[in-house]
């Protein structure tokens, strides 16, 4: 079996699984992902998102580029900032 077919059967909890591996760090029983390991499995969730057609706006790693610019362009409250004489 190559890596395209395994990914392309890979059962939907093992990719949550993955995934939740690749973002926590550490595996469902809470043992620690090696460096290489999150690599792995990194280069799977993207693979199978793509191949499984996952939207954009869901996929690991995603950032919405329109909010950001929004959040960044606005004050986030209106507190005054204090300074602190010695």
């Amino acid at each position: 079996m190559t890596y395209d077919e395994l990914i392309k059967r890979l059962d939907p909890t093992v990719y949550k699984s993955l995934r939740r591996a690749v973002e926590l760090g550490k595996w469902p029983d809470g043992r620690p992902v090696s460096e290489d390991q999150r690599q792995i499995c990194m280069e799977a969730v993207i693979y199978y998102e793509n191949e499984h057609n996952i939207p954009q706006n869901e996929r690991v790693g995603y950032i919405d580029r329109e909010r950001k610019e929004l959040r960044d362009s606005t004050p986030a409250d209106d507190t005054t900032p204090i300074r602190i004489l010695n």
